[in-house]
């Protein structure tokens, strides 16, 4: 079994679509409001596409024994300017197929974006985290993550 992560490329975008869309499924059975605010914009190929060209991102493909079976999209975001420069990598969205999990596909690739973000001058790391998920969030805590902050919700319709 050979676990591996590796950047993706514009001929995994309809791969990643995929992948994408079994994520949402999944996030919005915890919360309806995730398509809306946390995933990417529609449509979800042109989005993954300006991900890729965008130089402050990296989407990795996690694969076992070169199937792609999830994949991790990290973003270099800027601190206040109180941080002089500093710059925080932000794992906005890490997936695994289900049946592919606990294998170590999503530890590769958070090991390798950390690593990647690092050699970019990047040593302060954020994941972003659904309430519930409570298998993402002992993921996150089992390589040295913890809450630092927690965006409330209200909406008067529910």
């Amino acid at each position: 079994m050979n676990i591996t992560a590796r950047p993706a490329t514009p001929a995994d975008v309809e791969t990643l679509s995929g992948l994408y869309r079994l994520l949402e499924a999944e996030q919005a059975a915890l919360r309806a409001m995730w398509p809306l605010a946390d995933g990417v914009n529609e449509p979800i190929a042109s989005s993954l596409a300006g991900i890729l060209e965008d130089g402050d991102s990296m989407l990795l493909m996690g694969c076992l024994d070169e199937v792609p079976l999830g994949f991790l999209w990290a973003r270099i975001e800027p601190l206040l300017s109180q941080a002089q420069g500093r710059r925080v990598g932000v794992v906005r969205l890490v997936f695994t197929e289900m049946e592919a999990r606990g294998v170590g596909i999503g530890s590769t690739m958070l090991e390798s974006a950390m690593i990647e973000l690092s050699g970019r001058g990047v040593d302060l790391f954020d994941a972003r985290v659904s309430p519930g998920h409570r298998n993402a969030k002992n993921f996150f805590e089992a390589h040295g993550f913890s809450a630092r902050l927690i965006v409330m919700h209200h909406d008067p319709a529910r």
